[in-house]
């Protein structure tokens, strides 16, 4: 069975199950992206940001809004090409980490507080609309989906970097499911796999190309990496807070293990690929 059957077949066996309170649940991802500083771990991610700007080939001069944009990784790398771009996230704390970022390097970029469920933004707006490993996180992804879909211009591109459910990161989301009880919402890790970026986008684009890549995170080691993410890592520190100190060592454990498991380094250090899956949407 593939992994869009699996995930298809798994999300069905819940379509009697109530309905979740998305308003609540973003709430909550919004109080848990605001905890820590994502923008520690989302610094070294840069590299993903400079892969997805070449993927999409832009050209000076273009009108690009980077969609929960955390700490702005897309968005330096597009402003690195002369583009014109709107950088937007529902955290301020990181946009403002963003805009410290673009002052330093000594780009023009507008920074504006949204909701990537409700852009506030004209239809037809943007040669280009990106997210690394942002609207992923989502409650309605249909939702998300159609906003980036209005607000791209007919043959625009839409650009996307997401973390697939086989890669470390998202074993490490569903390290944390079996701790903490998930939402009742669609896995986030849907995005990364084929099918389900068929099914938001297909009826809007003349074309879908997709590659599957690798993100390198490396650390000192595993403790070092676990440390870093229960210590900035939005997801992550919530979900330790959640626990009682009993739950809070199996969890160590899990991740641990899973660290480890990953690591192709042989040097006592930590070099973890986490697979994701880079796409380029072409609008109709």
């Amino acid at each position: 069975m593939s992994t869009a059957t699996a995930l298809a077949a798994r999300n069905a066996l819940h379509l009697d199950a109530p309905k979740p309170d998305l308003a609540a649940v973003k709430s909550r991802q919004q109080a848990a992206w605001s905890s820590g500083d994502y923008a520690v771990v989302g610094s070294t991610l840069q590299i993903v940001g400079e892969h997805l700007c070449e993927a999409l080939d832009l050209r000076s001069g273009q009108t690009v809004l980077d969609v929960a944009a955390g700490n702005g990784n897309v968005t330096l790398a597009a402003a690195r090409r002369w583009c014109e771009v709107t950088s937007t996230d529902y955290v301020p704390a990181l946009l403002d980490r963003g805009r410290a970022r673009a002052a330093a390097d000594g780009f023009n970029v507008v920074f504006k507080e949204a909701d990537a469920e409700a852009l506030p933004f004209a239809d037809n707006s943007f040669d280009a609309v990106v997210s690394t490993f942002g609207v992923m996180f989502t409650p309605d992804q249909e939702r998300a989906a159609a906003e980036m879909i209005r607000v791209c211009k007919p043959g625009g591109k839409i650009g996307l970097a997401s973390w697939t459910p086989e890669g470390m990161i998202g074993q490490l989301f569903k390290t944390i499911g079996r701790h903490v009880p998930p939402p009742g919402i669609k896995s986030p890790a849907l995005w990364g796999a084929r099918a389900h970026i068929t099914d938001m986008f297909g009826d809007h684009a003349s074309s879908i190309r997709s590659e599957t890549r690798y993100f390198n995170f490396r650390y000192r080691s595993a403790q070092h990496m676990l440390d870093v993410f229960k210590t900035y890592y939005g997801p992550v520190l919530k979900t330790f807070a959640a626990l009682p100190p009993q739950g809070q060592e199996a969890l160590t454990n899990d991740f641990l293990e899973l660290f480890r498991r990953c690591n192709r380094s042989t040097d006592g250090t930590m070099v973890a690929p986490s697979e994701y899956l880079e796409v380029v949407i072409e609008k109709r």
